[in-house]
C-alpha cells in the first residue's frame, strides 16, 4: 500500500465487511446469516486483530500509514482456504471508502501443547452480563480479565464455541485467567453500540483444547465484530 488510509475512529465494522466480501459468497451468507450452533448459541468462529501499522488520530478519524498489518484467526479450515483465495485473487480490499493493496498474506497454525498459554490480546477482550434496575430497565455490566465474571463468561463462552466445532461437549477441568498487569479499558463502537473491553496480556490455564479454540476463535463474546483476538507468546 503506497497511500495512506483513512478510517472512522470506530473502523471494526469496516474490517468485518471487508473479510465478509473477501469470501466465497455463499458460504459468506451462510456465515453471516446462520453460522454454528452450539449451546443455544450461533458463532461465526473468526476473530481478528485491530489493525497494526503506524498512525495518527485527527478530527476527521484515524489515518494510517503503509504498510498495514491484519490478523484473521478461525480454528475453521473452510473459512481459512476461503479467505486466502479471495484476497490472493483479489490483490486488493475495500476498508469503507479507502482501497488497500494486499501485498502478502502469511499462513499460520499455532498449537497449544499443554494447560498453561501466555496471550496478548491483539483486539480487546469482551465479557458482559445484562441486568436489571429496580424499575425493570435493562443495562450492560463489563467485566475486565482478573474479575470472577470475567472468566466465567469467557469459559462458558469457549466451551459453546467448542460444541459449535466438534459437536460434543468439551472435556472437563476448570479454567483459570489472569491478567499480568492492569487490563487497559477500551470504549469502542460498532454501528452505533457501545461495547467495551480490555486489552492486556493474559496468562490462561485448563484444558487444552479448550485453550486452543481460544487461540483460534477468539477469547470472550462479540469474537467476529472485531473482539478477543490473541496472539500465543512464547
Amino acid at each position: 500500500m503506497s497511500d495512506k488510509t483513512h478510517l472512522a475512529i470506530h473502523y471494526n465494522h469496516l474490517v468485518q465487511a471487508m473479510i465478509y466480501n473477501s469470501l466465497d459468497p455463499d458460504f459468506a451468507s451462510f456465515l453471516h446469516d446462520q453460522g454454528y450452533e452450539g449451546g443455544g448459541r450461533t458463532f461465526k468462529l473468526f476473530t481478528f486483530s485491530r489493525l497494526i501499522g503506524k498512525f495518527r488520530i485527527n478530527e476527521g478519524g484515524i489515518e494510517f500509514e503503509p504498510p498495514l498489518k491484519l490478523i484473521v484467526t478461525s480454528p475453521m479450515e473452510r473459512f481459512c482456504r476461503s479467505l486466502l483465495n479471495g484476497l490472493l485473487t483479489k490483490n486488493e480490499v475495500e476498508l469503507g471508502q479507502a482501497v488497500v493493496k494486499v501485498e502478502s498474506v502469511k499462513v499460520e497454525k499455532p498449537e497449544v501443547a499443554g494447560e498453561y498459554v501466555k496471550l496478548k490480546l491483539l483486539s480487546p477482550a469482551v465479557a458482559y452480563s445484562t441486568l436489571y434496575r429496580g424499575d425493570g430497565s435493562k443495562y450492560t455490566c463489563y467485566y475486565q480479565p482478573g474479575d470472577a465474571e470475567f472468566t466465567r463468561i469467557a469459559e462458558e463462552n469457549l466451551r459453546k464455541k467448542y460444541r459449535a466445532l466438534y459437536n460434543r461437549e468439551a472435556p472437563e477441568g476448570e479454567v483459570k485467567i489472569r491478567p499480568l498487569s492492569q487490563p487497559k479499558l477500551h470504549v469502542m463502537e460498532y454501528k452505533g453500540n457501545v461495547i467495551k473491553g480490555y486489552s492486556g496480556t493474559l496468562i490462561v490455564e485448563g484444558p487444552p483444547e479448550l485453550l486452543q479454540v481460544a487461540v483460534d476463535a477468539g477469547l470472550g463474546s462479540k469474537n467476529s465484530m472485531g473482539f478477543g483476538c490473541v496472539e500465543m507468546l512464547d
